[in-house]
């Protein structure tokens, strides 16, 4: 069990998230939505691809009323949902975050409003920050009418909103299975806070949040 721990720490440092640590993504202010959700009580899911996954996981892990955020692989099969297999972008994979929330603290709407302005550029194809392929694509993954419909919405005022200089691309992918990443990878940003590609870029999107929503933050990190 220990050299396959070293193994996969090996692995990690060499292939995880390793664009060039240079600056975090522009902030942008995302209106907020006009199509409120209206959720049933009870804790929802809803899962959210938005490049590499320990900085998406560590925003949603800061946001009140989450009770858990969860790295992993969505879009692909069962048999290939590793790391190094998905990060080929040859899978059909995109890293993503399950979030599991109260919705009597924090709306959908709310997580989509967060989302589109600290943690994910909905301009970009197939990259997101320093790290580019298939895998880092931005999607919204609605795992119910309700939040299908306030995505929808969501996408739609972004376009007419004018605030972004690009044209918006993140789309709506289909549900499928969600597979939890390996072990190493999760609340990746509250173990490693010193690692140069948290610093640079994750650590920054989490101080966004905290600056922009000061009533959704937390400072405690809900670990998943």
């Amino acid at each position: 069990m220990r050299i396959k721990l070293l193994l996969a720490a090996a692995a990690l440092a060499a292939t995880a998230c390793q664009g060039p640590a240079i600056a975090a993504e522009n902030v942008v202010a995302a209106p907020a939505a006009t199509r409120v959700a209206h959720e049933t009580p009870g804790l929802k899911t809803a899962i959210f691809s938005g490049g590499c996954f320990w900085g998406v996981e560590a925003v949603f892990s800061h946001i009140k009323g989450v009770h858990s955020a969860v790295s992993g692989y969505d879009g692909g099969s069962k048999a290939d949902a590793d790391y190094e297999t998905v990060s080929s972008g040859s899978t059909g994979h995109r890293e993503s975050v399950k979030v599991v929330y109260d919705p009597k603290v924090v709306r959908y709407d709310q997580l989509l409003q967060v989302f589109f302005s600290v943690v994910a550029d909905p301009t970009l194809r197939n990259r997101q920050g320093p790290d580019e392929g298939t895998q880092y694509n931005a999607a919204l993954v609605p795992l119910s009418k309700e939040q299908s419909a306030v995505a929808a919405a969501y996408l739609a005022q972004m376009k007419a909103s004018g605030k972004w200089k690009s044209p918006i691309v993140t789309a709506i992918a289909p549900a499928k299975p969600f597979y939890p990443a390996e072990g190493y990878h999760q609340d990746f940003a509250l173990r490693n806070p010193n690692h140069a590609y948290i610093k640079y870029w994750d650590l920054p999107k989490v101080e966004a949040l905290k600056k922009l929503y000061p009533s959704l933050y937390s400072p405690t990190f809900q670990t998943g």
